[in-house]
């Protein structure tokens, strides 16, 4: 991933920050005497770098392990989690020791060393390079941010969907009733470094509200900026969720990481009452800080956590 620069065009989402797992099981105590019953519960990791650092097979195994006493009704990754080399099989054996549903998304280091999106695809034994899904109610679709443009012969990482994708996506999402949930590696709300086609998509998502008559498209969620924000543009909530594992250094100078001492993850309830709560983990970097060098940067602040949020959907 290149390091971003891009303005803020909306709010940051606030909230507390907690990275106290036992705190899980309170707030679900409490929801369930304030008479909120919860309707789906998702464990959400992004960005391991399996290739890229030391302890990938230590921080994945930290989320497996909760995720499996947590019992969410499924589980992502959305991307950069490990190329399909034969190295990498013990790691999807750590994926694999989840019990329950499980699910992928593409991220643009996935095919680092020439690996194609077949190749990655059957590796991980992913649904598909997009797809969607029904559970419990709503509607999610995975998308596919990493096709390269016919005749695009750029270099560096491609960070479009093609024409087909698209329209797949448009009638996929038009053919359902029920309240969808939307996964791309890239942001699709950042137009600086994320998804290409990000403006486009945001009004095709629109449209498509408008013409259902109520907010289908609730949340899109990405990884890839290894970043910590809650933006909403008309109504539909784009949540970035931060690294598993590290931050950028040196956006200027050249890259370093700033490795977190615990890995990130994040948990989302969806409530019966239409609230939804992200519990995010905390944690602090090992070494360095991560800090900006760019006076001109205008991005969001590289933190060591992911954010608790309260969400009215």
């Amino acid at each position: 991933m290149k390091r971003r620069n891009f303005l803020i065009n909306t709010l940051i989402g606030t909230g507390s920050l907690s990275g106290i797992q036992n705190l899980y099981a309170k707030t679900e105590a409490s929801a369930a005497l304030s008479g909120k019953k919860p309707l789906m519960r998702i464990g959400i990791c992004t960005d391991l770098h399996q290739d890229l650092i030391k302890d990938g097979e230590k921080r994945l195994q930290s989320f497996i392990n909760e995720m499996n006493q947590r019992k969410p009704d499924f589980i992502i990754q959305m991307g950069d989690f490990c190329i399909p080399k034969e190295k990498n099989k013990n790691l999807m054996g750590i994926w694999n020791q989840f019990t329950g549903p499980k699910y992928h998304v593409i991220g643009n280091h996935d095919t680092d060393g020439g690996f194609t999106h077949d190749q990655v695809v059957d590796f991980w034994n992913a649904k598909g390079k997009y797809y969607s899904f029904d559970t419990n109610g709503y509607h999610f679709v995975v998308l596919n941010g990493n096709e390269r443009p016919e005749g695009d012969t750029s270099k560096g990482y491609p960070r479009s969907m093609n024409p087909a994708q698209i329209k797949w996506m448009k009638q996929d999402l038009e053919a359902t009733n029920l309240p969808t949930i939307v996964f791309c590696h890239q942001g699709i709300d950042n137009d600086q470094d994320g998804l290409k086609e990000g403006a486009l998509i945001r009004l095709i998502f629109e449209r498509i509200n408008k013409k259902a008559g109520f907010n289908k498209i609730q949340f899109v969620f990405s990884g890839h900026h290894h970043e910590d924000y809650h933006n909403v543009y008309n109504g539909i909530n784009y949540v970035q969720i931060n690294s598993i594992s590290y931050q950028f250094t040196h956006p200027v100078t050249g890259y370093d990481f700033a490795h977190t001492k615990e890995p990130l993850w994040a948990f989302l309830t969806i409530y019966t009452n239409g609230t939804a709560e992200i519990k995010g983990r905390k944690s602090e970097y090992m070494g360095q800080e991560a800090t900006q060098n760019d006076p001109d940067y205008n991005g969001y602040p590289n933190v060591p956590y992911i954010s608790d949020r309260a969400i009215k959907i």
